[in-house]
């Protein structure tokens, strides 16, 4: 068992209990990201698919209940790929800021020891600065790709809702004719 912890505690030792918060929080980022990326390869298509088909059912596509009726449910199938993005964008911007709490708590460390020693042991100093940073350093790390996958979701939101738009207007083009 202690084999397994001992990652866990070279972590914790290198960087701090705030280090193992930043790790939960990127593993709930990414795990939010793998989810979207599976809904979007196995549910988002079949909905979109039977979204389409639903609105080709339709008898009537022109008039202004039929447009309407039409925008409600592209907005719920968008609404649904939309979703977790509010979560997806804290966790991004919590990631820098447990990351400078990290290295806020380690220089305070890294102060009480030179406070109480009374030596200015410039290694040891130097050491823990290193120790203090490695928080930020790994939160602005994770940050930056959690802020790339958010920026290349919403733009794959922005493409979806415009094709679906449009693949609905071909679907019906092509029933009538």
């Amino acid at each position: 068992m202690s084999t397994l912890l001992e990652p866990l505690a070279r972590l914790v030792e290198a960087g701090g209990i705030v280090l193992v918060m930043v790790a939960m929080v990127a593993m709930a980022l990414f795990s939010l990201a793998l989810e979207r990326g599976l809904y979007w390869r196995f549910t988002h298509r079949r909905a979109r698919r039977e979204l389409i088909e639903r609105w080709t059912s339709r008898s009537e596509h022109i008039s202004w209940s039929a447009l309407t009726l039409r925008e409600v449910w592209t907005r719920e199938l968008m609404a649904r790929l939309r979703r977790p993005l509010p979560w997806l964008k804290l966790l991004v911007a919590l990631c820098p800021l447990l990351g400078l709490l990290g290295t806020v708590t380690g220089m305070i460390q890294v102060f009480d020891s030179l406070a109480l020693t009374e030596v200015g042991q410039a290694r040891a100093m130097a050491d823990g600065v290193a120790r203090a940073t490695l928080p930020t350093l790994t939160g602005m790390a994770i940050a930056v790709v959690g802020l790339l996958f958010t920026t290349r979701l919403e733009q794959v939101i922005r493409r979806e809702d415009q094709r679906l738009h449009d693949r609905m207007a071909r679907a019906v083009e092509a029933n009538h004719a």
